[in-house]
């Protein structure tokens, strides 16, 4: 009964949907309010059927409902109940019923915010948000529909991939959902500001950049943790292998990190308007794409999830998509050019922006080109070749590294001009302390040719921005006489989308300095080990004491001892890896041991027994991966103290000359 309710829920929330997009194009054409109304209401109808049926949804999965075909398709009884309600999102059914309940959710937020009462972009928007969601509807009710009746009776479901059985699960999906739909609405926006040919007043950029923020950290969160879990689960000890559905979350991150550093230039400047129109637009449709990658199974990918016609599906809503956002653009080309600001200087904070869009994009273009290649190698010549991470590492290294060298240039450049004596003298501090940091590691012994570039570089952009939170203090402190904590204090919460931004930097920085010690530095080894034998691997001697096993519910449990010694005289204890049987599945999964310092992790993998008690272990010694950790949650920390409601949503002024009194450094009060 509840399933059919789920079921008409479904076409209830289409029609509406429906109803609502008519409703809008009618007021708007007919200048009529009460129609406008009338849509604005049918959008909370729509979040309360959508609401209902994926509370339905989540009841019939956490009572194991297996008259339903995704319950049964996703779940069992054995399964926990956090994994139980965490399989919505595990196919395809649910994961488009979490799009369309995130979008109802974003849609009426919009529909209804204050600051938006009675703006005549508001009809346009809705317009936009709702064709997304009948779209998503659509293939609820008429190619996927989770609340289907299984046709055969069964008595038990067929379980949960046991790689999905992580915390990971609650986190990566949902927030890389959050942040692709977080997109639409920035995108929803800039084409209503092209519908009604409003193009020059940066308003939609205005009321939309809290938005893009957030959309933004989602989505990075998203791809960390993805990154964590693959770390954590998966056993071959890295957090990113290049892979396809990875790259396809990765490419709009890359397109929206540019659109909220280049607003920044249209909003002081008046300049790159038609830019920031593209990277919007862009980034819409990589998440669309993101999705269709996902979805379709075109590419071979560790976690895609293939259907027969969802992928057509998305790609024909792709195309048409790229059609209508095209021919706006182009149509609005010649109001997009007019009344734009001119660079006055490549010496000038605006110039590092760009500088920054074009790596950010140039980092896009490359991952793009090899995540594609397969398909285009294959439409050529008949062949797919598989691009792997030695061409991303050759290709896209250098702009990364190039992109971070850029980030600490430009808090210290001036807007509009700087002077060589202005860069002299801001530069001077940051570039000796960094060089000499080059020098120590250098005679330390270090030759790696990444890490002596990058590790500098990264000194380099954290001194860049200390110096920036200190000029500020010193400057405030001078002007007010407060105390040094209280002028801190005060700087940071009254600018905070600028220093929100300089942690997210320096945040940046910390996963960085992870990445690079992981990836440089790491130490391996493969080893058969007997009883009371021992492999020593950095400061680490491991010594194989037992194999055994456990029961765990249905599942039985295979698990390793191993004595660890540090430095020869510290123990650390057991440490114990396992591969898990799982009583439904064909394969053992890997439970990782890891002992984890600010220095290295100690990783270690259980590879395979002998019936002798014999076992092969790959042991890891994996430096600075904590500060990976440590960096996304200063992300974190950084994003949402620049989005906290205050000060974010004024408007940023236009650049004129009374700002000059902070071209000497950069620096404001």
């Amino acid at each position: 009964m509840l399933s059919q309710i789920g079921f008409v829920g479904m076409y209830m929330a289409l029609a509406f949907s429906v109803y609502a997009f008519i409703a809008f194009l009618l007021g708007i054409r007919m200048k009529n309010e009460r129609l406008i109304h009338s849509a604005k209401r049918g959008t909370i109808v729509v979040l309360i059927i959508v609401s209902l049926s994926s509370l339905i949804l989540w009841y019939l999965l956490g009572t194991s409902d297996f008259s339903v075909k995704y319950v049964a398709q996703y779940t069992n009884i054995d399964l926990p109940m956090f994994y139980k309600l965490t399989a919505f999102w595990a196919g395809n059914g649910g994961s488009l019923l979490l799009w369309a309940l995130t979008l109802s959710i974003y849609t009426v937020i919009n529909m209804y915010h204050r600051k938006l009462k009675d703006n005549p972009l508001v009809p346009y928007v809705g317009a936009v948000l709702v064709a997304n969601s009948i779209f998503f509807l659509f293939l609820l009710v008429f190619v996927d529909n989770p609340f289907a009746l299984n046709p055969e009776a069964v008595q038990d479901g067929k379980g949960l991939n046991p790689l999905l059985q992580n915390p990971g699960i609650m986190l990566h999906p949902v927030t890389t959902y959050l942040g692709y739909v977080g997109f639409v609405v920035p995108f929803a926006f800039a084409m209503a500001a092209m519908f009604v040919r409003d193009v020059n007043n940066d308003f939609w950029i205005k009321i939309t950049r809290r938005w893009a923020v957030i959309a933004w950290l989602f989505l990075t969160l998203g791809n960390f943790f993805g990154g964590a879990w693959a770390y954590q689960e998966l056993g071959w000890g890295g957090i990113w292998m290049w892979d396809p559905v990875e790259n396809a979350s990765f490419m709009p991150w890359l397109t929206g990190t540019a659109f909220i550093h280049s607003v920044m230039i249209q909003e002081r400047k008046n300049m790159l308007k038609i830019w920031n129109m593209v990277l919007i637009i862009m980034t819409y449709l990589l998440s669309i794409f993101g999705t269709f990658l996902v979805r379709s199974g075109i590419l071979t990918s560790v976690h895609a999830f293939s259907d027969g016609t969802l992928g057509t599906w998305f790609l024909v809503y792709l195309g048409l998509a790229t059609v209508i956002s095209l021919y706006f653009l182009f149509t609005r080309l010649h109001l997009l050019k007019q009344d734009s600001g001119v660079f006055e200087s490549f010496l000038s904070k605006e110039s590092s922006f760009l500088v920054n869009n074009l790596l950010l994009v140039g980092t896009f273009i490359a991952t793009f080109w090899g995540t594609i290649f397969p398909i285009v190698s294959e439409a050529v010549t008949g062949t797919k070749v598989t691009v792997g991470p030695p061409f991303y590492n050759k290709v896209s290294a250098p702009i990364l590294g190039a992109l971070i060298l850029v980030m600490g240039i430009c808090p210290l450049i001036a807007w509009q001009k700087s002077t060589w004596n202005q860069l002299r003298n801001n530069f001077f501090v940051p570039v000796a302390l960094s060089f000499s940091l080059f020098l120590t590691i250098y005679f330390m012994g270090v030759r790696e040719f990444w890490a002596l570039l990058i590790i500098p570089i990264i000194s380099f952009v954290i001194i860049t921005h200390l110096i920036e939170f200190i000029r500020g203090t010193r400057a405030r402190k001078k002007m007010t006489n407060e105390n040094v904590f209280l002028a801190f204090f005060r700087l940071i919460t009254r600018n905070r989308r600028r220093f929100g931004g300089y942690i997210v930097h320096l945040g940046i920085m910390l996963m960085a300095l992870g990445i690079m010690g992981y990836s440089q530095f790491q130490e391996k080894v493969t080893v058969t080990l007997g009883f009371g034998e021992s492999v020593s691997i950095g400061d680490y001697k491991l010594t194989y004491e037992n194999i055994a096993e456990r029961k765990e519910g249905k599942n039985d449990v295979v698990y390793a001892e191993l004595s660890v010694i540090k430095d020869g005289e510290k123990n650390l204890g057991i440490i114990k890896p396992e591969k898990v049987f799982y009583s439904y599945w064909p394969m053992p999964t890997t439970e990782i041991a890891i002992y984890s310092t600010f220095r290295e992790d100690l990783y270690v993998v259980l590879s395979g027994w002998e019936n002798d008690g014999r076992a092969t272990f790959e042991v890891k010694v994996i430096p600075l991966v904590i500060w990976i950790w440590i960096g996304a949650a200063v992300v974190i920390i950084g994003a949402v103290f620049a989005v906290w409601f205050g000060r974010y949503g004024n408007v940023t002024p236009k650049y004129t000359p009374k700002y000059v009194v902070n071209s000497d450094g950069g620096s404001s009060v």
